[in-house]
């Protein structure tokens, strides 16, 4: 199945130890979204935003994979499952069930998810603007 991970998942060591079968495909948009920072973990979310795009890695992962991203993702309590079309294919994603306010992230997750726009050669400026708005 198609995943599309926007956070700390980009980074390809944390998505290879979390999901042993995933394979990072390629660098896709989402339109008419944007990226933040909320809840008590001040994690990525995302949230719909006209004329807005969200970066980030779309993988291949496997049934067990998923399953293991449902753990690590609190689903269905923190995350819910989203589902989009690119190209015909569907494509599943994470976004937060309760849209609290903006929180900045620790530096650590900063790091994590810093390192996957590098590992998925995404453009930092968007992730910069996340951080400001």
């Amino acid at each position: 199945m198609l995943y599309f991970a926007y956070g700390s998942n980009l980074n390809h060591f944390q998505m290879k130890r979390r999901c042993k079968d995933s394979v990072f495909l390629k660098k896709i948009n989402l339109k008419n979204f944007k990226l933040t920072f909320r809840s008590k973990y001040r994690a990525a979310d995302i949230e719909p935003k006209k004329n807005s795009i969200v970066t980030g890695g779309l993988f291949e992962i496997s049934k067990s994979d998923e399953k293991k991203l449902d753990i690590y993702e609190d689903f269905p309590t923190l995350y819910k499952k989203f589902y989009f079309y690119h190209y015909g294919k569907k494509v599943m994603t994470y976004t937060m069930v309760n849209k609290t306010s903006f929180r900045f992230p620790t530096d650590r997750y900063l790091r994590v998810v810093q390192q996957g726009y590098k590992d998925c050669r995404l453009d930092k400026k968007l992730l910069k603007k996340a951080l400001i708005e």
